[in-house]
């Protein structure tokens, strides 16, 4: 190559979800507030699902002053009725369901306690959330999506589920599997599921959670020496929501700076 000849440079893959409708729990804030606020940005018709409605409402409302398309909805991801009326509200609102991220999680002020010593009551509520509002909010919203032909779905787990985390990693490891096995349950239907297992990320949740002194040795063992934006996991989940990922489903995809390595 002379050195006159400029190498060809790969453009940068944009989304474009232009007609598409996207649900979005937990997502009056941090992770969820990030994806939301993308599939926005790329033309997405965007519920807001938050057990905090006013804190979803200023979310949404911030999506429409640029111009972008969302709807703030009260959802408990623990309730079925819950979940089904959030679906109900996306279908007769933006006229159907194509995508549905499951964000929602017990995180913020978390107790940190022992499997064997946690309070039983809020053991089963953190699991309730945690584990099984994944799969309350997929029964609630397939069969919108299936009548749209297929869709895209995508679980937040953690690498939480790979380590010694007690009854958070329990609860991240039941969605690793509730993905796998929902990717052959909903696969017929032109439905893919994956989901993404975050690495340390800096959001407010996670300050309350996790002190500097713990914080500090972690970052220091990962592979990419800093804690993760909200940003970093932005590009991931969209790419699964697209059709760059038609042919994907049933993985669990560390976004984690290096931290879990598994063959």
């Amino acid at each position: 190559m002379s050195k006159e000849t400029t190498p060809a440079t790969t453009p940068m893959v944009r989304f474009d979800f232009s007609d598409k409708v996207a649900i979005v729990t937990g997502s009056a804030g941090g992770i969820g507030q990030a994806y939301a606020e993308a599939l926005a940005n790329a033309g997405a018709a965007v519920i807001v699902a938050d057990i905090d409605e006013e804190k979803a409402a200023v979310v949404a409302e911030g999506i429409r002053s640029t111009g972008g398309k969302a709807e703030a909805v009260r959802v408990d991801v623990a309730d079925p009725a819950s979940a089904v009326a959030m679906a109900e509200t996306a279908v007769s609102r933006f006229g159907g369901i194509d995508y549905l991220v499951n964000n929602a999680a017990i995180f913020g002020g978390m107790k940190l306690d022992l499997l064997l010593t946690v309070d039983w009551d809020y053991l089963t509520r953190f699991l309730s959330v945690n584990m099984m509002g994944a799969l309350n909010c997929v029964r609630a919203c397939y069969p919108a999506m299936k009548a749209r032909g297929g869709g895209a779905i995508v679980n937040q787990s953690s690498t939480a589920a790979y380590m010694y985390a007690g009854f958070y990693g329990l609860a991240k490891a039941g969605v690793n599997s509730i993905t796998q096995q929902l990717a052959h349950e909903l696969g017929g239907q032109h439905i893919r599921t994956n989901a993404i297992a975050p690495g340390p990320i800096d959001t407010e949740a996670s300050r309350t959670v996790v002190p500097d002194a713990f914080m500090k040795p972690i970052l220091a063992s990962l592979a990419l020496k800093r804690q993760g934006e909200t940003s970093d996991l932005v590009g991931m989940c969209l790419f699964l929501l697209s059709d760059e990922a038609s042919w994907i489903t049933g993985h669990i995809f560390n976004v984690d700076g290096g931290q879990v390595v598994r063959p």
